[in-house]
């Protein structure tokens, strides 16, 4: 069986020099288990990081003729995957304390796999208010663990996930890693690299612009919300990117993972069912170098903004779609978190968390984080491609073929519970912003790059604080003026 880090590898393309780990150049250090957890999840991601910073090596090589030293350390990548639980701020006398959100808190505490009548588990998602108040209409319970469980256990498993999905909300039936990969879905998913690139359209080789940063005028579009899909445009933006968060006033959100997820970018609301705001946003296409989304499969056809529009729109463009469950099989169509897809995949059934006697969640977004990692890391391949080769790419990642990824990477054996980063190790990593809503600590880049220290030039943004447009756009207005 290859490891985590030869799988990323593989997606990286023929012709190029291999890499791995202690060749000089690539280096990961540490192991799991970081957490309480059986699943490597900290090793997965550090391999992912480290890829991540092979593509960035790539693309410097190809500016400058020079190859950077890689380096991760497994602990390190770990806390990535908690990120937003070890964000802190001032209270009144000046000491920082952690920033907790009590709804969000409540919301975990019932976004949990529940016993059903037929002896079976199921998790009902209770993620943003629409979904909650869906889901218990659905149940018809209380917004609390013990009528959650109540109404759960009136259910057969298999009944109430497909009653999920008709009432398009989100949850699903724990399953077994062996159940899943028994599904036709899980049979589609198997046959998938966790990285898929398509080709759908030509163009001209497109030389990356120069700048002292890999990504240096770089353009991104980022209309993505909660975790995986932020973190992606948030990785471009720690190379150089010119990153444009683009959300709607409407569309619910969770406060700290916008703090956490949004470093380094810009944003700016436009609702594309609007006729002016989807003409606004087609504009910025047509200047972009990379467009991410986080619809549920063929959501955004409708609306203009398909791969195959956008490569019309823009040639060159790199098209990136993350989504729960993939693009293709009989459950594509369905709406997922990131509980949800451990619990599809397995790993819920055997314990995200050491010391519970019931199927359990980990104790950090594995698939989130690592589905946002691998997706960067599909945009950084591509858009080495674009500049050897041209031609218009689209990119899919899921938080199910991540979670799938994980679980392939074994376990650990035994874990003593209540495992975490010391408060020196988070100290060694954390790092002082100052955003509209006062001082903020938080954790920085973990990547280390031996020439180009990735690292963000801005604070989180306001939502819908700036302008729908390109800095240097903004630039030549101000210049004008």
């Amino acid at each position: 069986m290859k490891t985590s880090f030869e799988e990323v590898m593989d997606i990286r393309g023929e012709g190029l020099p291999p890499k791995t780990p202690g060749d000089g150049e690539v280096t990961i250090t540490g192991a799991d288990p970081v957490f309480s957890s059986r699943f490597k999840i900290s090793e997965t991601c550090a391999s992912v990081l480290a890829g991540i910073g092979v593509a960035v090596s790539d693309i410097w090589e190809m500016k400058t003729g020079r190859r950077q030293n890689v380096e991760i350390d497994v602990r390190r990548a770990a806390a990535t995957l908690r990120s937003s639980l070890y964000m802190e701020k001032p209270d009144a006398a000046g000491n920082y304390q952690l920033v907790v959100n009590k709804m969000h808190e409540k919301m975990l505490e019932i976004t949990q796999p529940w016993p059903t009548k037929d002896g079976r588990w199921v998790l009902p998602h209770f993620g943003l208010p629409h979904l909650q108040k869906r889901n218990l209409a659905l149940l018809g319970c209380e917004p609390t663990a013990a009528s959650v469980s109540t109404a759960v256990a009136k259910w057969d498993a298999l009944d109430l996930e497909a009653a999920i999905d008709e009432a398009r909300t989100c949850g699903g039936m724990v399953r077994s890693n062996e159940e899943w990969l028994a599904t036709p879905h899980g049979q589609v998913l198997s046959g998938k690299p966790i990285v898929e690139i398509f080709k759908i359209g030509d163009s001209d080789p497109e030389p990356f612009p120069e700048g002292d940063r890999p990504l240096s005028g770089i353009r991104a579009l980022d209309l993505t919300r909660i975790l995986a899909g932020p973190i992606a445009a948030r990785t471009l933006a720690e190379n150089g990117a010119d990153v444009l968060m683009v959300t709607a006033e409407h569309l619910p959100q969770i406060k700290e993972h916008v703090m956490d997820t949004n470093h380094g970018k810009r944003s700016c609301f436009l609702n594309l069912k609007e006729t002016d705001d989807a003409a606004r946003l087609k504009a910025l296409v047509k200047e972009a170098d990379v467009f991410s989304q986080g619809y549920r499969p063929g959501m955004l056809q409708g609306l203009g903004f398909s791969p195959e529009e956008l490569a019309e729109t823009r040639p060159g463009i790199v098209y990136l779609s993350i989504s729960c469950y993939g693009a293709d099989g009989p459950f594509s169509h369905r709406a997922g978190w990131e509980q949800v897809a451990q619990t599809m995949t397995g790993i819920c059934h055997d314990g995200g968390t050491e010391g519970l006697d019931r199927p359990s969640l980990l104790p950090a977004a594995a698939c989130d984080y690592t589905t946002g990692y691998l997706g960067a890391y599909g945009v950084l391949l591509v858009l080495a491609q674009r500049a050897r080769k041209g031609g218009s790419y689209h990119v899919r990642v899921s938080l199910c073929r991540s979670g799938m990824f994980i679980y392939q990477q074994g376990k650990t054996g035994a874990v003593e519970p209540g495992k975490d980063l010391s408060a020196a190790e988070l100290a060694a990593i954390h790092m002082n912003s100052q955003t509209a809503d006062g001082p903020l600590r938080h954790v920085g880049p973990v990547l280390k790059l031996s020439e180009t220290a990735p690292h963000w030039t801005r604070p989180t943004p306001v939502l819908g604080g700036d302008r729908p447009e390109w800095l240097d756009t903004n630039a030549a207005a101000d210049a004008a003026e």
